[in-house]
């Protein structure tokens, strides 16, 4: 077996298992405010979570896995090297969400990605191997590095604002609602959950059939960017059980941390979080749900009682935004190191 097979393969498995770490890392995002409003048990949430995970990649389209694929752009260097830094890549994007999973920390897995990515490619080949759409945003065209960044950088406004105003305007129509209204909400969360669930699979599940078609152009097996079905079905698979095994800790810090979620406020950032995720899948916006849940959750806290939100966890949440992209650049970087540093023994 030649060994650009060999690291096609190895870098199918390594972005799969990214993928893997995405589910279980994220699924707390659809589980948290489900959890915390006592609409759902944990183990009904995540069944409920992880079956429209599947369906969401296979329905969703491809238009984010074109945009995650084509913004770093290492076709013309030997087909090793760029494997080689595709994987380091990934490695920098695959310990950081450990790191942040296992700290219970909300942490964004497509900040990760890009990071490390990125970091990857500069270190290894150079910024001109990075599309950076400086110049085509000049001309009114967003893509590459500008478009992944402006979508993961606005979606969380987005998502704070709408699950402001939606809190208002619920909060109005419902006002003197009866507490037993409570019931019924908790019943709407099965469909609203299933709605989130179904746009977090819709995008995230992208970013890695984005990267694996990345592989397979690279590698000579693809003669154009087209994802394959088994590429769309494998990402959708892993995704999902990634998401069965879920993530308890940071259930924690979105569903309880944040501010206190009762059923109203389950269902607003469930359809608020799902309206902005998908809203960004379909014109092929790489969007973070770490970041459009937490932050719609603090947008219907500011709406309702400021006061009670709990800012410090906000701040604390915020500061883990900022730091994960370069975090991630910089295993990604080491990684790089000790990769060249084996080659040049061998």
């Amino acid at each position: 077996m030649d060994t650009v097979l060999l690291l096609a393969i190895f870098s199918i498995l390594v972005i799969l298992f990214f993928d893997l770490t995405n589910g279980f890392h994220d699924a707390s995002n659809m589980i948290a405010t489900v959890v915390a409003s006592r609409a759902m048990t944990p183990t009904q949430a995540v069944l409920l979570v992880g079956i429209f995970h599947f369906i969401g990649p296979l329905l969703g389209g491809t238009a984010v896995a074109n945009t995650i694929g084509k913004f770093v752009d290492v076709s013309s260097l030997e087909t090793v090297t760029s494997m080689l830094i595709i994987l380091c890549g990934l490695g920098g994007a695959i310990v950081w969400n450990l790191l942040t999973w296992w700290l219970g920390i909300p942490s964004s897995s497509s900040h990760a990605l890009v990071g490390g990515l990125v970091g990857a490619v500069v270190v290894a080949a150079g910024p001109q191997y990075v599309v950076w759409g400086f110049a085509q945003l000049l001309h009114g065209e967003l893509t590459g590095v500008t478009k992944v960044i402006l979508a993961l950088v606005l979606s969380p406004l987005i998502g704070f604002w709408a699950g402001f105003a939606i809190q208002r305007i619920m909060a109005f129509l419902l006002q003197g609602a009866r507490p037993s209204l409570n019931k019924n909400l908790r019943r709407v969360q099965w469909f609203s959950a299933a709605g989130l669930s179904f746009s977090h699979g819709a995008n995230d599940a992208q970013k890695s059939m984005g990267i694996i078609t990345m592989v397979l152009v690279l590698g000579g097996y693809l003669t154009e960017f087209v994802v394959p079905l088994w590429v769309v079905v494998a990402c959708a698979s892993m995704i999902t059980i990634g998401t069965m095994m879920g993530g308890w800790r940071i259930v924690r810090t979105v569903g309880f941390g944040i501010y206190k979620v009762r059923p109203l406020h389950a269902v607003d950032a469930q359809l608020t979080s799902a309206a902005v995720i998908f809203g960004a899948s379909v014109i092929g916006a790489p969007v973070s749900t770490t970041h459009v849940v937490s932050s719609s959750i603090m947008g219907i806290g500011a709406s309702e009682r400021p006061k009670a939100v709990r800012w410090g966890k906000a701040r604390e949440i915020i500061s883990t935004w900022i730091i994960t992209i370069p975090g991630a650049a910089f295993v990604a970087i080491v990684f790089y190191g000790l990769v060249h540093l084996v080659r040049g023994l061998f």
